[in-house]
């Protein structure tokens, strides 16, 4: 699944993907002349600088992974409902930004750590908060996750082959088609709704789901975790 994510950001985004790459490369090969801060960087080239500094604070989190992964894979799904709302204040703070002017030319280092960080919360909105133009945030945010849906991928294919788990390569590829077909609408969707300036919808979208799961999470607690038991005997 995070491979055919992977696929959908790269397909989507493949003409500024194909430059960044590009730029790379050129990057290495400047190094090796000497040259790689003589020369202005190209707009392509900066963008690359500051995708590489917003992955900076995704390091410092690696030592919590544990603690993430614990918190994700227990029964409480208190801590989910309050990550959606979260999320949903900070959509409607940028859905009420005016539209920024800040590209690949313009952006700066702050905002490139800013977003960084904000990539565990909401990245889009954090991108709009630092005056970035739409269409930019949205590539940038989406290209930005390409390193961690990557890593993911590795890691869950290093952890199932390290236990001996074995692959149904005909159900896993449905999935990551499934995952392919679904992430190039959910990328069409954001960029017509944040373009037609309708981004609100995102945000309220996440505030009742937040609400629910948060009293879902509060019953589950009250309850013994009734309501998961119910839920999974009507699904039986």
């Amino acid at each position: 699944l995070h491979l055919g994510t992977l696929l959908a950001v790269i397909i989507a985004f493949r003409g500024t993907v194909w430059q960044l790459l590009r730029e790379f490369f050129l990057m290495f090969a400047d190094l090796f002349r000497g040259r790689l801060f003589r020369e202005k960087a190209t707009p392509y080239r900066r963008m690359l600088y500051l995708l590489m500094l917003s992955c900076v604070p995704l390091l410092l989190v690696l030592p919590l992974q544990d603690v993430i992964t614990s918190v994700s894979a227990d029964n409480d799904i208190l801590v989910e409902g309050i990550c959606f709302l979260i999320t949903s204040a900070l959509l409607f703070l940028a859905d009420r930004v005016p539209n920024g002017r800040r590209d690949a030319a313009t952006m700066k280092g702050k905002h490139a750590l800013a977003i960084g960080t904000a990539q565990l919360i909401a990245t889009i909105s954090v991108g709009r908060l630092c005056g970035l133009e739409r269409s930019y945030a949205v590539s940038y945010s989406f290209i930005l996750g390409l390193p961690a849906v990557l890593a993911a991928g590795i890691l869950d294919l290093h952890d199932a082959a390290t236990a001996g788990i074995g692959m149904e390569w005909g159900t896993a590829l449905i999935g990551m088609a499934a995952a392919l077909i679904f992430g190039l609408l959910a990328i069409r969707l954001v960029n017509y709704l944040i373009k037609s300036d309708k981004f609100r919808i995102f945000a309220v979208y996440t505030l009742v789901l937040g609400c629910i799961v948060v009293i879902l999470g509060i019953a589950e607690k009250v309850t013994g975790n009734a309501v998961q038991a119910f839920i999974t005997g009507l699904i039986r």
